[in-house]
């Protein structure tokens, strides 16, 4: 295996376009309903296959139909699933997404499984034979937050397995936990809000977008936690890459917005398929740009994005 994608897995439910939820019983018509394989862990795993990477996928799910339909789309995607861990009388994690018309995604969910995935659950011999471990919303698996995997991270990079990392929530609580796993990865890739979140800081307060200064006090004070480099994702702003060189941004590709349902996880892929391919930093935060715009003209984590070379073509 190229890849093994650790963390949390949920089944999305999408439908589009929303622009208010009908009264009482009433009914309102949309133009499509899908359900995908989601989540840090499941959504960039799906990612990384379409981009030509063989991927192992680790974490718990319920052992319920949704698990069921998890299992059954992520392994017809091409991932391994045998790892997966099917709790009993655990529901598998669920979201609801009604896609509003210009793309944004309130969301009604359910954590199940997820909140508790454990060392324990995790198939040490195949991580050790990857060449790069994904850690998909370590904010939300409170169980690894534990010594022992962090001593498996660090005997994982010092074998040469790349470690990087993806947050879910934006949550204070929850995001100053998942800080303590920053000097055991090699690369963390929140989004602005969670970036300023973590590092304890909430930003200008006003209610618009973060700065590209707010951003890059944040993703500095996260960088000296440890990590060799951190990339915020900023929506339409593109990306900000963070490393002991310097800081670089890298801009949006522009593309007709459907859905921003994944584009982070689909930019964890890309990013990481750029390293196992010899990028830089920089070039592969360009690989992750390419797969997060295909994946943005589609409804769900896994639409748009269809092969590694057809991303490339974007950068062209």
């Amino acid at each position: 295996m190229t890849v093994a994608t650790v963390g949390v897995h949920i089944v999305d439910i999408l439908a589009r376009p929303v622009s208010y939820i009908p009264e009482g019983q009433d009914t309102a018509l949309v133009d499509q309903i899908r359900l995908t394989a989601a989540g840090s862990a499941a959504g960039t795993a799906v990612d990384l296959v379409k981009l030509g990477n063989e991927v192992v996928s680790m974490g718990a799910i319920g052992d319920d139909e949704l698990g069921d339909f998890l299992v059954a789309v992520m392994a017809k995607r091409g991932v391994d699933v045998s790892l997966l861990t099917r709790k009993a009388g655990e529901q598998t994690a669920a979201s609801i997404l009604p896609i509003r018309p210009d793309g944004g995604r309130p969301s009604f969910h359910v954590p199940g499984a997820n909140l508790g995935v454990t060392p324990a659950d995790l198939d040490e011999a195949r991580l050790r034979g990857v060449r790069a471990v994904h850690l998909g919303g370590m904010d939300v698996t409170f169980g690894l937050g534990d010594p022992a995997f962090f001593a498996l991270l660090d005997s994982l990079r010092a074998a040469g397995v790349i470690v990087t990392m993806d947050l879910l929530s934006e949550m204070p609580d929850l995001l100053g936990m998942a800080r303590a796993f920053l000097p055991h990865v090699d690369y963390v890739l929140p989004n602005d809000s969670q970036a300023l979140l973590m590092a304890g800081d909430s930003g200008s307060g006003s209610g618009s977008s973060p700065s590209v200064a707010e951003v890059s006090s944040a993703a500095r004070a996260l960088l000296a936690e440890g990590p060799r480099g951190v990339l915020v994702t900023m929506g339409a702003e593109g990306s900000l890459v963070v490393t002991e060189a310097g800081i670089e941004q890298v801009p949006a590709l522009k593309v007709e917005v459907s859905d921003t349902t994944g584009c982070g996880d689909a930019y964890c892929a890309g990013f990481i398929t750029g390293l196992l391919h010899g990028q830089d930093v920089v070039g592969a935060a360009r690989w992750g740009t390419a797969a997060a715009a295909q994946v943005a003209t589609g409804l769900g984590s896994d639409a748009g994005l269809t092969d590694l070379e057809s991303t490339l073509a974007l950068l062209a």
